[in-house]
């Protein structure tokens, strides 16, 4: 029996022995990661050489710096972009509060010739019937408003839808008594300047001695060469 177990391990039937080494598993594992590293570091070191030899590394270090030119110059061209338009905004604002001003402009100005037509209508229609085509005075009106002070207003007219520009001058002449004598006075400078096509409103004040009893009012509108256009009188 003993002869058979030996004959038996010593025939090519006998069961296979591994002979192994025991070391412990983080020296294991430390020596598989430094097998990995290596590799890693041999890979990326083929990798850069290759890039390196292909001239990839140059192109793309170019195209990068290419590429933050274009993005600045998009950024510069932004920033115009929005200015112009800021600008433009405001530029469209105060055109828009200009056309608003003007269009109200606009309307009181409609509005104050239709009233001018009006008047003149109405002033036209106070004309007598027959009245001549030349200047008139019309609603002439005077008051003392104060001892020694004479208020007068008038209207002076050139009928006609288009009459010529007439240019020249207005005297006021007052009339009375002072000390129980007949009394009139034409202040030197009371000569005033009248330029008008269609119709004048006119009004003014004089003063005269306190003392002196005003009866009448006397308006004497003269061309520019001093002939006599129009005169009209009214009482106190």
């Amino acid at each position: 029996m003993r002869w058979k177990l030996i004959r038996r391990r010593l025939s090519i039937s006998a069961p296979r022995m591994i002979v192994r080494s025991h070391l412990p598993w983080p020296l294991r594992w430390a020596v598989v990661a430094v097998v990995l590293g290596f590799s890693a570091a041999i890979a990326m070191w083929a990798f850069e050489f290759g890039k390196d030899i292909a001239g990839l590394d140059r192109d793309a270090k170019a195209e990068l710096a290419q590429l933050r030119v274009e993005v600045a110059q998009l950024k510069a061209e932004r920033e115009r972009t929005l200015s112009v338009a800021n600008t433009a905004d405001s530029l469209l604002k105060a055109e828009k509060a200009s056309q608003e001003r003007l269009t109200q402009q606009l309307k009181q100005i409609e509005s104050e010739n239709l009233a001018l037509k009006a008047n003149l209508g109405f002033f036209e229609r106070l004309l007598p019937a027959g009245a001549s085509a030349g200047l008139t005075i019309r609603s002439l009106q005077a008051e003392a408003t104060a001892p020694g002070q004479i208020r007068f207003q008038m209207l002076v007219m050139q009928p006609g839808k288009a009459p010529a520009e007439f240019r020249g001058s207005y005297e006021v002449t007052l009339q009375g008594t002072l000390d129980g004598k007949p009394w009139s006075l034409t202040p030197t400078n009371g000569s005033k300047p009248v330029q008008m096509k269609q119709y004048l409103r006119v009004e003014g004040t004089l003063e005269h001695p306190s003392a002196a009893v005003v009866k009448t009012l006397q308006i004497r509108v003269l061309d520019a060469s001093g002939g006599l256009k129009a005169t009209q009188t009214a009482k106190l």
